[in-house]
C-alpha cells in the first residue's frame, strides 16, 4: 500500500515503526526537517518537509498514488484541512486525529461533509480502554478480538495464588475453564507454554478467553469482586470528561480531582452526576480526605507523567484499589514495569495501534489476511488475528494434523458469532477468525503458520 503520514511526533514516529517492515511505500510529512531526517534515516521512508495540508508537499508525498492519508499532527484543524486536500487532489481513503470535544460531537456532519474515512480521538479511545480495564480489576491489560467476543488478557500471579504450581493442563482439569494461556513472561524471559509448563508466583501470563469465560477464572483463582463501584479520578484531562462518562453510564460513582478551579467549574457543569472537588491530588491528606481509602478504582491522569506515577505509588501504599496510570512518554515503561503499578495507558500508542489494525484491515481486501495484531510481552511476542479465505491450506484439517511452525499457538476461533477455545481436534474452516500467538516475526498470511515444505 502506499501510505502518506502527515505529522511525525509519538502516533506519526509510531505508525512508521510499525508500518515499515510490512511492504509499504511510506511518505511521511512533517515541518521539523530534523524529525524527518532521523525517521528517514532509521526507516526506509521518503521524508517531506513543509505542511501536509499545502497541495504541492502532499504531491511531493505522491498523492496521486496514495491509498491512505492520515494526518495525526497536534492540530485538529490542520489534520481536517491536510484530508479535505487530499480528498480532493487524490483518490484515497483519509484519516484525521481530532481531540477537541466540540469537533468530536459534530463527528457525524465532519465526516459526512469532508469526506473523511475514519474520525481518531486519542483520549476517547483511552477513555476506552480504561473502562475495557475496569471490567476486569484483576488484568493488566485488555485486548479485544473477533469484534470483542475475544478477548486477550494480561495477568500477574500473585504471591500466594492457587495457580502457583499448576500446569496448564491441571488449571483445565481442576478449574473447569474455557480459557487458554498462550503467553508466560518470568524473570524477563518469554515461553509459549505446552500443558505440562507449570506457572509460578510473579509470572505475567497472557490468556485468551471469552468475556463470561475470563470473569469465571479470575473468580476460580480467588480474585476479589471484579465490580468496580467507586472510582477516583486524579486530574480533569480530556481523558477524565470522557471516562467519567463511561463510567456514570455504567452505575459507576466518581469523584474528580483537579487542582485547576476554572476547570473544575467547567467538568461539574458537563457532568453534573460526577463528585467533581477542586484539590490537589498531590498531597495525600487531600487523597485520604476525599475518600481514597473507600475507592475501588484509582486512576491517575494528570498531564504530568511524573505526577501520575507517585499518585500511583502513593494510592498502591494505601489501598487494594484498581490502579490505572497514563503514561505519554513510551521509553518509560521499562522502568514502570518493575514498579508493578498495575495497568499503563498509553494514548498515543493506543492510537498509534488502532491506525496499525485499520491499515492491515484495508491491507486485507487487497490480498493480506491479517485483520489485528497486538504486540504482547514489550513486543517479544505477537498476537495475530486472520480471517480464513477460500482454498487456504490450513482450512478442512485436526489442527493436530497441521505442521505448525514452533514457537506458535492457535488461540481461538470465532465463528458464526460465537468464539470458542480450539483443542487438537477442532478444524478451521473458511470464514473463521483465528487468533495465533507467537514469537516468530514478519507473519502476514496463515499460510505462514505452517512448517515450509
Amino acid at each position: 500500500m502506499n501510505i502518506i503520514i502527515v505529522g511525525c511526533g509519538r502516533i506519526g514516529s509510531t505508525l512508521v515503526e510499525e508500518l515499515s517492515g510490512e511492504n509499504h511505500d511510506i511518505s511521511i510529512i512533517d515541518e521539523k526537517p530534523e524529525v524527518v531526517q532521523n525517521l528517514a534515516n532509521t526507516y526506509d521512508v521518503l521524508g517531506v518537509i513543509g505542511n501536509g495540508a499545502s497541495n504541492v508537499i502532499l504531491q511531493e508525498a505522491g498523492i496521486e498514488k496514495a491509498d491512505i492519508v492520515i494526518a495525526v499532527t497536534n492540530s485538529d484543524e490542520l489534520n481536517l484541512l491536510c484530508c479535505l486536500i487530499a480528498k480532493k487532489t487524490g483518490k484515497c481513503e483519509t484519516v484525521a486525529r481530532v481531540r477537541n470535544p466540540i469537533y468530536y460531537e459534530e463527528i457525524g456532519f465532519i465526516r459526512e461533509e469532508l469526506g473523511i474515512s475514519m474520525v481518531l480521538n486519542p483520549e476517547l479511545g483511552a477513555a476506552y480502554e480504561i473502562a475495557r480495564l475496569l471490567r476486569f480489576p484483576s488484568a493488566m491489560e485488555v485486548n479485544a478480538f473477533s469484534k470483542g467476543r475475544i478477548e486477550m488478557l494480561k495477568y500477574r500471579v500473585p504471591v500466594g495464588s492457587k495457580l502457583d504450581g499448576m500446569t496448564l493442563m491441571d488449571i483445565s482439569e481442576q478449574l473447569k475453564c474455557e480459557v487458554l494461556i498462550c503467553a508466560v513472561e518470568r524473570k524477563r524471559e518469554l515461553v509459549i507454554p505446552n500443558g505440562m509448563f507449570a506457572l509460578k508466583e510473579k509470572d505475567v501470563i497472557s490468556l485468551v478467553a471469552s468475556p463470561a469465560s475470563a470473569m469465571d477464572f479470575f473468580r476460580k483463582i480467588g480474585e476479589k469482586d471484579s465490580q468496580i463501584h467507586d472510582a477516583m479520578i486524579v486530574g480533569g484531562s480530556k481523558i477524565a470528561f470522557y471516562l467519567t462518562q463511561l463510567l456514570i453510564s455504567s452505575g459507576i460513582r466518581v469523584k474528580v480531582l483537579d487542582k485547576d478551579l476554572k476547570r473544575c467549574e467547567e467538568l461539574s457543569s458537563l457532568l453534573p452526576k460526577a463528585m467533581v472537588i477542586n484539590g490537589n491530588g498531590m498531597e495525600q491528606n487531600v487523597l485520604l480526605e476525599e475518600g481514597l481509602m473507600e475507592s475501588d478504582a484509582f486512576i491517575a491522569l494528570t498531564n504530568h507523567d511524573e505526577e501520575n506515577i507517585f499518585l500511583s505509588l502513593y494510592a498502591q501504599s494505601q489501598t487494594d484499589a484498581k490502579l490505572i496510570t497514563k503514561v505519554q512518554k513510551m521509553n518509560y515503561d521499562s522502568m514502570i514495569e518493575r514498579l508493578e503499578l498495575g495497568s499503563m495507558i498509553y494514548p498515543e500508542f493506543l492510537t498509534a495501534q488502532y491506525l496499525v489494525q485499520h491499515v492491515r484491515a484495508k491491507q486485507n481486501s487487497i490480498g493480506s489476511n491479517i485483520e489485528n495484531l497486538y504486540k504482547l510481552m514489550d513486543g517479544r511476542a505477537e498476537a495475530l488475528e486472520f480471517h480464513i479465505q477460500k482454498g487456504c491450506p490450513v482450512a478442512g484439517k485436526p489442527i493436530q494434523d497441521l505442521p505448525i511452525i514452533k514457537n506458535l499457538l492457535i488461540c481461538s476461533i470465532y465463528r458464526n458469532g460465537k468464539g470458542m477455545i480450539p483443542n487438537g481436534q477442532d478444524y478451521i474452516q473458511e470464514d473463521d477468525m483465528v487468533v495465533v500467538v507467537t514469537t516468530k516475526k514478519g507473519l502476514h498470511d496463515i499460510k505462514d503458520i505452517l512448517k515450509k515444505g
